[in-house]
């Protein structure tokens, strides 16, 4: 396994604010330089260090992802555990020491169809072929997960191998493997009761998906399996396809009201697997504009920091400017979300190329004179 530990290379994050910049820079590789530290994420409220050893038992255990359990609370707080493992995924695990040699890629070798997932012998093929509609098994059976979605920190079934740079680098130059990962990705959405649109990863209700949402609202250790699932798509070549899921079970969660469980791990967990600020950014947008009751979303911009009377009144430029404003000068409560819902509209209409969205799903280009799902996979330039 490799090594997750911190060395004076590394400055460890300790608060929430330290782990998310969504409302601050354009890049990731802008937080924590040397000699540099990072301002204010916009986080109103972060979890206390008692608080985030709670939360990691109940994820070391299979309990719903620890934000949904604090949804009736009076006062909602970010946690601190979901903030730094997403600050550490996102960053590409820092100081991570991988020791492993080719022969020993696993995961590559499970997807190649030449050894099979442990400890229950089974082969990819077999999954691909009859597990699909199985949902009694696709439920209960929980050592698969980790191996049809490998990441590069270690789960629950110590049979699965971690990913290295190294072997991500061959899958994603691998043909064979990552056309099974999308069968895979597919049988998934089929239980959860969505459907892949096309080869860009848009994605909409299912047939089947009236019961399976009923299913997973109330099932919520598969949210886990959701946030497992967005980070292998981003580490083995599939980054663009995690926008469009989060946005369809955000609007699914807080415009149609049919997974109303999944509110906060949406929030807490799902947005934070996407890699790119401009992309967080604007599915928070979305979310404030629905999110009830309004003043408990916790995920918005920064409140503006009071400057000393004595000091200089130095704004900042650019886009924190827009935030500044529309927060931190707002004359009442009302005002501000006026301001934030005006600015949202205006992402909206510029981001109108990237999401159409119709009666809670997306409704974008699907495939003319539609095929077999497998062979239409076949034919995805990978």
């Amino acid at each position: 396994m490799g090594n997750l530990m911190g060395s004076w290379r590394y400055k460890e994050p300790c608060t929430v604010e330290e782990c998310d910049s969504t409302w601050e820079t354009d890049s990731e590789s802008d937080e924590h330089q040397p000699g540099g530290e990072e301002e204010d994420s916009g986080i109103s409220e972060s979890m206390s260090p008692a608080d985030a050893v709670r939360g990691a038992e109940q994820l070391d255990h299979g309990l719903p992802q620890f934000g949904d359990m604090m949804e009736s609370t009076t006062r909602m707080k970010r946690s601190f555990y979901a903030a730094k493992d997403l600050y550490k995924y996102r960053h590409s695990y820092p100081n991570y020491k991988e020791h492993r040699q080719p022969n020993e890629y696993r995961n590559l070798r499970f997807y190649l169809n030449k050894i099979p997932l442990v400890p229950d012998g089974i082969y990819i093929e077999e999954i691909l072929t009859k597990w699909r509609g199985d949902y009694e098994k696709l439920e209960h059976n929980h050592t698969y997960i980790q191996w049809l979605f490998p990441l590069r920190e270690q789960g629950l079934n110590f049979y699965a191998q971690e990913l290295t740079q190294d072997e991500i680098k061959e899958f994603q130059s691998t043909r064979e493997a990552k056309r099974r990962f999308l069968l895979a990705y597919t049988i998934m959405l089929d239980f959860f009761g969505i459907k892949l649109l096309d080869k860009y990863g848009n994605v909409a209700r299912a047939p089947n998906w009236q019961d399976r949402f009923q299913h997973l609202n109330e099932s919520q250790h598969n949210y886990l399996r959701i946030t497992r699932i967005l980070k292998s798509l981003g580490e083995l070549g599939f980054e663009s396809f995690k926008l469009p899921l989060v946005r369809l079970l955000l609007e699914e969660a807080l415009v149609e009201g049919t997974l109303p469980n999944m509110r906060h791990s949406a929030l807490e967990y799902f947005v934070y697997t996407l890699r790119q600020h401009a992309q967080r950014r604007a599915l928070l947008r979305f979310a404030q504009r629905h999110y009830q009751p309004p003043e408990n979303f916790i995920w918005g911009p920064p409140k503006k920091k009071r400057i000393p009377a004595s000091g200089s009144a130095v704004m900042k430029t650019g886009k924190n400017e827009v935030v500044e404003r529309s927060v931190g000068k707002a004359r009442s409560p009302r005002e501000g979300r006026n301001n934030l819902e005006r600015e949202a509209d205006d992402m909206d209409e510029r981001k109108s190329g990237e999401w159409k969205t119709a009666k809670g799903s997306m409704v974008l280009q699907e495939v003319r004179g539609r095929v077999d799902l497998e062979e239409y996979i076949e034919t995805i330039p990978l």
